[in-house]
């Protein structure tokens, strides 16, 4: 099957750095002369392009590997059977008609490089086949000559024309190249010389410069360009397009981002200007630079640039943390949530990829500790085993690495990571991993378009994922498909229907009016996070929302629920995927509930639940719950109408169980609490909710704020100046103190980034201050104050240690 644009080109841009192995063809063919022979230095690096595609020399005889070819060949057989060989053909596929269509000349493009990567790949059933040779060199003239050439102007998306149709073209040309005649060679060269003549600018807004991953999109087009075309400056503006040393670094990708599209120092990776896309866009650009630093390496162009450590340092601050067992987190996938073929898996291998090839080429430091995490993840995953669905180039990198017994896998990540220019919170504990999806006036609720993500309404409205070890297949069994829009998990929703989102052509997000979204991490350990959700575009619902995390639990406060537009409001508690057939028993106050499908019941005052294989849910003020075990139907192309990532109209069923809280038509200030604690067991649960280890102080629309009174901590959101526990703020902010023995720390931020300054008041006495970030000064006392300077910090974390 096809794969999608973004995962396609992260496929083959993160592949492997193995063995050269040059496939040489007979001469020439369709009665051209062929190419003349090139210069030892790009005959080396076009047989290096050629392993970056196909995998390079690998052993048949391993099982993995003979997977891996099978399906390719059975894939590439079938495109194969199905392309029009005809004199008088009007399009090589009849569902890619007519030809002329940017996005159908594209997917034509893409069609005939996986034929061409079977052809030179040993082992298949096209491989060496002199009619395929000639049968791809065929129709890429004739889709040349019929639908891309330099005289046809631009229409429609642009995406095909300068990134899509070249990329895959080139890479046919590079498979092709001992069978491409010179003239046919001639013409290739000559339309990306008209739609990516280089890697800086937008071809058809060429005022528009090139960032993030559009810009290594078109780097590697360049340079594969340059290699055909025995070019040493196209390689040069190639190479140099990773640092932008024309524009004073301004775009350069080996920086970090102060605005706009690229990776920021906290970790977050933005494109399209306010879109949180570390897996898809984020993982193209590590693909793009990895995939150039290793073709270019020990070359006369070689990457030489010493800020390439931005995207070391970037593997540990921007893809680890967002990576669990190898799955990419949703929150940072944007509307590649809504392609059939890509799914957190694939997504998650094509970063895997890329930070393996990136490997091969940087200092030890890195390399060693890229490959235990990768191992860790490669071993642990046994839901969506790497080996089982990888290419050849990604096995290739990744069966290495669990072949070499030098290396030891690394455990789980673990920590609390705010990603400040993004909004977006992870929280990952050794055996589960909490993300929080926020959005702001800054960071879009939602990217749609070109027929993607059709109902991702309330993705960025709060929506929580929690990703268990066990339950790896939680968000890629048929999850996006199936699971009710209207109720995911940690959201606060307006229940009226909504229209479809982005069937039109090109990309459109939605920002919200709230400024507060963010929050702040103490040892990395602790965090408060809040957001202000200001409702979807024609709605009047309001509400102020903070998540507080611990080492076993996350404490849900809502309050100042407002609407009035006379629809019923809920926040959901959870709603969980059971798989195709799932029965988890549900446990409410101690009572095991029916199993059958369509039962559903509102419990009065509940105070705790506890799903199997889940984890607890505590109500600790008590709460009308209500419950709802579902069947739920649907279909790919429901959520995706793209034209070249649509998905099938092959009906799905999951089933749901799903727990909520119902605010009523048109609240006002409603509120709720709820406590999840990922993996405990109904008893464990029942304990927590009796016991109460964590207390709520103050749940309203001026603060929200919990004491943890074993660990000494209070973690308080203002969302104005006020006083709590004994910590007073004088203004809105998040801060979290804890005290342990006669230390005393302290983490404060503003969410919201409205302050240029902001005083903080403790309520233990303090006599030395052991260490404080620069923009923290603190005057000792029996009731010390400290003054943050927030201005300017962008939402992130102040910190200081104080002694008593």
């Amino acid at each position: 099957m096809d794969m999608s644009r973004r995962t396609l080109l992260a496929a083959t841009g993160a592949t492997a750095a193995t063995a050269l192995v040059a496939t040489a063809g007979p001469a020439s063919a369709g009665g051209r002369s062929a190419a003349a022979p090139e210069p030892d230095d790009f005959v080396t690096l076009l047989g290096r392009a050629e392993s970056l595609l196909t995998g390079g020399a690998f052993d048949p005889a391993d099982a993995d590997f003979a997977t891996a070819v099978a399906t390719l060949d059975s894939t590439a057989r079938g495109l194969w059977n199905t392309l029009d060989r005809t004199a008088g053909r009007t399009a090589l596929w009849p569902d890619l008609a007519p030809v002329t269509d940017p996005g159908n000349f594209g997917q034509s493009y893409t069609r005939l490089r996986t034929i061409a990567t079977a052809w030179a790949t040993p082992g298949t059933s096209l491989a060496a086949d002199t009619e395929v040779a000639d049968a791809l060199v065929a129709a890429l003239r004739f889709a040349h000559d019929t639908a891309y050439n330099p005289t046809k102007p631009q229409k429609g998306n642009w995406w095909f024309w300068e990134i899509g149709a070249p990329r895959a073209l080139m890479d046919c040309c590079v498979l092709l190249r001992e069978r491409l005649p010179a003239a046919d060679l001639a013409d290739h060269l000559a339309v990306v010389d008209r739609f990516c003549p280089n890697a800086d600018r937008r071809t058809n807004s060429p005022t528009l410069a090139e960032t993030g991953a559009n810009r290594t999109d078109k780097a590697v087009i360049v340079a594969l360009r340059g290699l055909l075309g025995r070019d040493g400056a196209k390689l040069v503006s190639a190479r140099d397009a990773l640092s932008d040393v024309r524009d004073a670094g301004r775009n350069s990708l080996f920086r970090y981002a102060a605005s706009g599209d690229g990776f920021y120092e906290d970790g977050s990776f933005v494109q399209h200007d306010v879109v949180a896309y570390t897996g898809s866009y984020g993982t193209v650009l590590l693909s793009g630079s990895a995939h150039l630093l290793a073709l270019l390496a020990g070359s006369p162009w070689a990457v030489a640039d010493p800020a390439v450590s931005v995207m070391y340092e970037a593997v540990e601050r921007s893809f680890t943390p967002v990576l669990f067992d190898g799955l990419m987190m949703d929150a940072v996938r944007g509307r590649a949530i809504s392609r059939e073929r890509a799914g957190d898996h694939r997504d998650g291998a094509a970063a895997v990829s890329a930070i393996l090839l990136l490997a091969t080429g940087a200092p030890a430091a890195y390399a060693d500790r890229w490959r235990s995490v990768v191992k860790g993840w490669l071993t642990r995953n046994r839901t969506a085993p790497f080996t089982a669905f990888a290419s050849l180039p990604q096995l290739a990198l990744a069966k290495a690495v669990l072949n070499d017994s030098g290396v030891d896998a690394a455990p789980r990540t673990t920590g609390l990571f705010v990603f400040a220019d993004m909004d977006r919170v992870v929280h990952r504990q050794p055996r589960w991993a909490y993300t929080l999806s926020l959005s702001s006036k800054r960071i879009s609720a939602y990217e749609a378009g070109n027929g993607e993500n059709l109902h991702g309404w309330y993705t960025g409205d709060g929506m929580t994922y929690l990703y268990d070890a066990d339950d790896l297949g939680q968000f890629n069994d048929g999850f996006w498909p199936t699971v009710d829009p209207y109720r995911l998990p940690g959201t606060t929703v307006d229940t009226r229907r909504r229209t479809d989102l982005g069937t039109g052509g090109g990309t459109s997000t939605y920002r919200p009016s709230n400024a507060v979204a963010g929050g702040a991490v103490l040892h990395s350990r602790y965090g408060a996070a809040a957001m202000e959700l200001t409702g979807a575009p024609g709605t009047t619902l309001r509400a102020r929302k903070s998540w507080f995390l611990l080492d076993n639990a996350v404490i849900a406060l809502g309050a100042g629920i407002t609407s009035g537009d006379g629809q019923p409001v809920e926040t959901i508690v959870e709603n969980r995927g059971l798989g195709a057939d799932g029965r988890h028993r549900l446990v409410v106050d101690g009572v095991r509930q029916p199993s059958s499908q369509g039962w559903s019941k509102e419990f009065g005052r509940a105070h705790w639940a506890h799903i199997e294989g889940v984890g607890g849910y505590v109500l600790p003020e008590g709460a009308a719950l209500r419950t709802l075990r579902e069947e739920r139907t649907g279909t790919w192309r429901a959520l995706n109408t793209g034209a070249d990532t649509g998905g099938s109209d092959t009906p799905l069923t999951r089933r749901y169980l799903t727990l909520w809280v119902d605010h009523g038509v048109s609240p006002t200030d409603a509120r709720y609490a709820y406590v999840l604690l990922p993996g405990a067991s109904a008893a464990a649960t029942a304990v927590w909710s009796h016991s109460r280890p964590v207390r709520v102080l103050v749940n309203d629309a001026g603060a929200q704020a919990v004491e943890v009174r074993r660990q000494g901590l209070t973690a308080v959101n203002f969302w104005a100046a006020g006083t709590v526990g004994g910590i007073t703020s004088s203004g809105p902010a998040s801060v979290l103190v804890q005290r342990r023995g006669p230390r005393i720390s302290v983490a404060v931020s503003d969410p919201g980034r409205t302050l240029t300054g902001l005083t903080v008041e403790l309520p233990h006495r303090v006599r030395t201050v052991d260490s404080a970030d620069d923009t923290v000064s603190v005057v000792p006392g029996r009731r010390p104050v400290l003054t943050v300077a927030v201005g300017g910090s962008r939402g992130h974390t102040h910190r200081a240690e104080l002694v008593q």
